[in-house]
């Protein structure tokens, strides 16, 4: 469907092709080992996952810094779970989930296949809001930085998805142009809106079920962008 007008596929990472939510997971469950922390992790994500999605929200809007984000969402979900946590344990818990999360390297089902697929016939590159200091780990662990030219951040742009700032410069730094390039990601909001305001095209990973939209052309399976392109 795009494949005579694109030339650059660019990428979210977190969600869309890093697992986020397994990887999290494991690290929380080392973390609170080493800490001595007994806890249902199960519990504890049930509360943590949509205060996490709802920082990085506020994250976004430039509402938190990133500061903030680290120890609101721990705080926040220990006061729901009724868990008294001193600040001392939130910080060194926050420091702890930052450091080992790179560590673990799960990808989505058929990321591997669809890189390999698209790496000869497209330019492959990463737009993330995530944190300069562990994206890069990520990919390196999860073998995948090979795959991408370009790779731009949020604190790299000074600006977060869906801004255009961040599109424009992902752009300027890939030598291509909008109508030439197609986003891939899990957000509407960040990804989807965000890139084809700028006149991208875009395919929206629904990893998150959420309800069907005719805003772009929807996947639920990674494997599923070989049928675009």
């Amino acid at each position: 469907m795009f494949e005579n007008q694109v030339t650059d596929v660019f990428f979210d990472l977190d969600h869309t092709l890093w697992d986020f939510e397994k990887n999290s997971a494991l690290t929380f469950k080392k973390i609170f080992l080493e800490n001595g922390m007994s806890i249902v992790l199960d519990d504890f994500l049930q509360e943590y996952v949509p205060i996490n999605l709802a920082y990085w929200k506020l994250y976004r809007e430039e509402r938190v810094t990133k500061k903030e984000l680290r120890y609101q969402r721990l705080k926040k979900t220990f006061d729901l779970l009724n868990m008294e946590v001193s600040n001392e344990m939130i910080h060194r818990l926050s420091i702890g989930y930052i450091e080992h999360l790179s560590s673990f390297n799960h990808v989505f089902p058929g990321t591997m296949e669809v890189l390999e697929y698209l790496k000869p016939k497209y330019r492959l590159h990463i737009i993330t809001n995530g944190f300069e200091e562990i994206q890069e780990k990520k990919m390196k662990n999860a073998n995948i930085h090979q795959f991408f030219d370009i790779v731009i951040n949020s604190e790299m742009a000074g600006v977060k998805k869906p801004n255009p700032i961040i599109f424009e410069l992902a752009l300027q730094k890939a030598s291509t142009e909008a109508v030439n390039s197609l986003m891939i990601g899990d957000s509407l909001e960040a990804d989807i809106i965000g890139a084809k305001n700028l006149g991208f095209h875009t395919i929206h990973f629904n990893s998150h079920g959420e309800p069907p939209h005719e805003i772009c052309e929807t996947i639920h399976h990674l494997n599923e962008i070989k049928n675009f392109l």
